[in-house]
């Protein structure tokens, strides 16, 4: 259970490494085997990534990650959105806890943020909430390694309107100092065949900042969706990177999950605010 002060990291050597020397050569060598992305103009404003064990999903996070290499001095906050797994959940939770431990130390939340966000309906405060959830954790090595430092706001959504995460976003978007994370998996436990033709479907609707995906179709339906709405409000530039599932980094195929990873970026003829 977090503290008032400092939440500890929960899936520290399950889903990652918990020495922080094979965690940081771990990441090294995913971020290291990625190309950069051919669409450099831009920084990314936003980038949707999976969130499962980095065996699993490493590989395709690490394809957004590495869209953050030329532009890793801009940013000084990150936004972290993801679903709630473990604790049933209305609204958005904030942590008590004022900073969220990694095998490769302490990452601070940004005071400032977590008091306004308190002010808007369906936000609450609970530990409870982030304890043991990944979503948002799993994020945050792969963040360190590609930003140095930074401070974090961390939310994690449960039944909640996508009108109402827009407006979350909409209150802490910033400018280029801030980073949005949208963590989430797509489809889970269909066939590798079936799972490629619904994965790639939610793809193209992602692309088309379409904001009524469902929880079949992705995990964090409810962030993604208030994220798009807001996205489309803002005309954001998506840009797919990676689509892959577990049975192509694990080599099993019968019940699989979907992973993919987006950039977007800002449309400088008014998206910029």
């Amino acid at each position: 259970m977090a503290s008032a002060s400092l939440r500890p990291a929960a899936v520290a050597g399950s889903f990652y490494p918990d020495n922080g020397q094979q965690l940081q050569l771990q990441l090294s060598d995913l971020l290291s085997a990625q190309s950069p992305p051919s669409i450099t103009g831009s920084p990314p404003k936003a980038l949707v990534v999976p969130h499962a064990g980095y065996i699993y999903s490493g590989p395709v996070a690490a394809t957004a990650y590495k869209a953050l290499e030329t532009w890793r001095h801009l940013y000084r906050r990150v936004v972290l959105l993801g679903p709630a797994h473990r604790v049933p959940l209305r609204g958005a939770a904030l942590p008590a806890a004022q900073a969220f431990d990694t095998p490769l130390g302490p990452i601070d939340v940004d005071r400032e943020a977590w008091l306004e966000l308190q002010t808007l309906p369906g936000v609450s405060v609970s530990d409870a909430a982030h304890a043991a959830e990944h979503s948002l954790e799993v994020q945050l090595p792969f963040l360190m390694v590609s930003l140095g430092h930074f401070r974090i706001v961390p939310l994690l959504i449960g039944h909640m309107p996508a009108e109402q995460v827009a407006g979350l976003l909409n209150a802490v978007w910033g400018g280029p100092e801030t980073l949005l994370i949208i963590s989430t998996d797509l489809s889970h436990y269909l066939d590798y065949a079936s799972a490629r033709t619904v994965d790639r479907h939610t793809c193209d609707r992602v692309l088309s900042l379409c904001s009524d995906i469902d929880h079949e179709e992705a995990c964090g339906a409810s962030p993604l969706n208030g994220f798009l709405m807001e996205a489309r409000k803002r005309r954001l530039r998506p840009h797919l990177l990676d689509l892959r599932n577990s049975g192509d980094t694990s080599g099993q195929r019968g019940r699989v999950v979907g992973y993919a990873s987006f950039t977007f970026d800002e449309d400088e003829d008014g998206a910029r605010h």
